[in-house]
């Protein structure tokens, strides 16, 4: 199986309601399990939650502060609107580093080009080397070294050339 069949099953598994896929070919078995939060079991047509998972009470909801956050956050994403984001193919944990020893692959302020390395993200005890897939430079770095990310999630902003 290539990992670009494995990409697709992985966004497609996120994407329904399957909490569980295995499959098994001649010297290859792949298992992906959807997070426990994402099922629902329904019952008579009204979803239920599983008895196992805890059920955690609502948060509190924050103080109003008026108009003043919604125009922010209205001016963060105008500037953002010509960014790129380079997203994580898959679930593990991201690394700026080829090694500790290692400078970082990419720094803000950086120019990268496609094919060029911007990551490691480790999943399963696999080190795979994440590349950029546009040309630009390096604006920001979404996650923290050595934290766990998810499928999709964004990585880096990159403003295009």
């Amino acid at each position: 199986m290539e990992y670009k069949q494995i990409q697709e099953l992985i966004k497609t598994i996120n994407k329904s309601n399957i909490g569980e896929l295995s499959i098994e070919e001649k010297d290859f078995k792949i298992t992906i399990k959807q997070k426990k939060e994402n099922i629902q079991t329904f019952v008579n047509a009204q979803p239920i939650q599983p008895n196992f998972l805890p059920q955690a009470a609502a948060p509190a909801p924050l103080p109003q502060q008026g108009p003043a956050p919604a125009a922010e956050k209205k001016a963060a994403a105008a500037d953002t609107s010509n960014l790129v984001t380079i997203k994580s193919p898959m679930i593990g944990t991201f690394y700026r580093r080829a090694s500790p020893d290692k400078p970082l692959l990419v720094e803000v302020g950086q120019e990268v080009k496609p094919g060029q390395s911007v990551c490691i993200i480790e999943a399963m005890k696999l080190f795979n080397e994440i590349e950029s897939e546009v040309s630009g430079t390096v604006v920001k770095v979404l996650v923290d070294d050595a934290s766990p990310v998810e499928f999709d999630q964004p990585l880096f902003l990159v403003e295009p050339q």
